[in-house]
């Protein structure tokens, strides 16, 4: 006779730990469990998509020469500028409204690693955001294209510049949200993290030039400004007296800032308490 294999036992009252599926699944229920989050989308991509409509019909300038591609009548700054406020607004919140419930108690209880609680909402939040921006920069894009082909000026998605264009407004909102995420994680407080936010992603960029190079070299290390540069197809002109930002350089300003943010906030929530 053989002495059978013992079989692991769970201490009564035990339960699994929590796989990083499973922490994803839970963000993701608590987001879409939320009222505000449909709405906040669809009238996001509403007053989007609306201001496209709205700057390609007030274009009223004369093509010369052949049809380029008309930038800021795609990708009007007043609406992307609304989805940047709105994008980091909802990324701060999605973190700060535990905080101000308590409900991040129950979660840290629930799941020690903090730092995996983190990265699953950053997740759930990039996913949830992209999706909005793609949406956005593709309806904006082909309604653009439609009011202008009545005009004879539109292009089509393989005109040069395009692409890129589409690409840059696309990720603005998960890269805004991503910041308001860590910055929320950070801050821990709603009005100082969507202060933040706001003065961050919105205020501060208009309030520095491309004269000085000091001064230019902050504001191309800021997300709108990267957006902005990434957009134009055209580059800086031979009479040009200011320091203008690179597309490689701007691209790396969209992979670091929520990198950083949400790096340093997974280090961050290792070692503080709640």
């Amino acid at each position: 006779m053989t002495t059978p294999p013992a079989v692991p036992r769970t201490t009564p009252g035990t339960a699994p730990p929590a796989l990083f599926r499973d922490l994803v699944a839970a963000e993701w229920i608590k987001t879409r469990s939320l009222r505000s989050t449909p709405w906040t989308i669809a009238l996001t991509l509403l007053f989007v998509v609306g201001s496209t409509a709205v700057a390609t019909l007030a274009d009223r300038s004369a093509p010369s020469g052949p049809a380029d591609f008309r930038p800021y009548d795609a990708y009007p700054p007043a609406g992307y500028w609304t989805l940047i406020l709105v994008a980091g607004t909802a990324g701060a919140l999605t973190v700060v409204s535990e905080y101000s419930s308590g409900l991040i108690r129950t979660t840290t209880v629930a799941v020690p690693a903090r730092g995996s609680v983190v990265v699953a909402k950053a997740a759930v939040t990039a996913a949830l955001w992209t999706a909005v921006g793609t949406a956005a920069a593709t309806c904006s894009f082909l309604l653009s294209q439609a009011v202008l082909d009545r005009h004879h000026v539109g292009v089509p998605i393989t005109h040069p510049g395009v692409f890129r264009a589409l690409v840059a407004s696309a990720l603005l909102a998960p890269v805004c949200a991503l910041v308001g995420l860590g910055l929320g994680v950070l801050l821990r407080h709603a009005a100082a993290t969507v202060g933040t936010s706001v003065f961050t992603l919105v205020m501060l960029p208009p309030m520095l030039s491309e004269t000085s190079r000091w001064s230019a070299e902050i504001r191309h290390a800021l997300v709108s400004a990267a957006w902005n540069r990434l957009i134009r197809p055209w580059g800086p002109g031979p009479t040009s007296l200011g320091y203008t930002a690179t597309v490689p350089g701007s691209w790396l300003v969209y992979v670091l800032w929520p990198l950083l943010t949400v790096t340093l906030a997974v280090l961050v929530v290792r070692h503080r308490d709640v």
